[in-house]
């Protein structure tokens, strides 16, 4: 049944926050070359896509930022005021003109309006989250009618050796401040499972990338 794939271990904002402080200056060098492969299909997808204002949740230490295209305007949330700070020197240092804003925000509760983006891509955050459901809906409502939405983003194994470590890592949860053993099934309800377009990306399909069509209008 779908309800046991579900992640057994719960993340709250504060737990999230302490972890990303405690890794943050060394986020770049531990999980920047293992997230690479999926950062670089997440960025391509949105460069490929109609529209030009982009939000970016989870945007960490801005690893993704410099590879947008110049005419797409980046907005970027995350939840880690000591990632942003990485961020800002970011684009600082690499001259980034298209990168709007950086916040500290909430992606469950964001402060946009509605029909604010064009895009919105999740950037290793569905398990990152407290409430994934509320996560997808959020970022509903801040996109356009006709926007897409994007996850890259670790899902949990359907089998094997992977699926059993896994399930050992979530023990750890909190201290790595993700759900090792988070299952799609807890990011996207049935319909959307129908219409999303679900890519493994390397290494090994270790990540995958998620894209949700426009929905279609009654």
């Amino acid at each position: 049944m779908v309800s046991s794939l579900k992640p057994r271990s719960s993340l709250d904002a504060d737990s999230v926050r302490d972890a990303y402080r405690r890794w943050a200056r060394m986020y770049d060098k531990v999980f920047g070359g293992v997230s690479a492969f999926g950062r670089r299909r997440a960025v391509a997808a949105v460069n490929a896509l109609p529209g030009t204002h982009v939000l970016e949740v989870g945007v960490g230490t801005g690893l993704a930022l410099p590879s947008y295209r110049s005419d797409k305007r980046i907005t970027g949330i995350d939840l880690s005021e000591d990632m942003l700070a990485l961020a800002r020197e970011r684009v600082k240092r690499e001259g980034l003109r298209n990168v709007d804003e950086l916040m500290v925000m909430d992606a469950e509760h964001t402060t946009f309006a509605d029909n604010s983006f064009d895009i919105a891509v999740g950037m290793f955050v569905a398990s990152v989250v407290p409430h994934p459901d509320l996560l997808l809906a959020e970022l509903k409502r801040v996109v356009k009618p006709g926007g897409h939405i994007l996850f890259v983003n670790h899902f949990l194994a359907r089998g094997g050796l992977r699926l059993k470590v896994e399930k050992v890592m979530a023990r750890a949860s909190r201290a790595l401040g993700w759900h090792p053993d988070f299952a799609i099934e807890s990011l996207l309800p049935p319909e959307d499972m129908a219409r999303a377009t679900i890519v493994p990306v390397p290494p090994a399909g270790l990540f995958t990338l998620v894209t949700l069509p426009p929905e279609k209008t009654k």
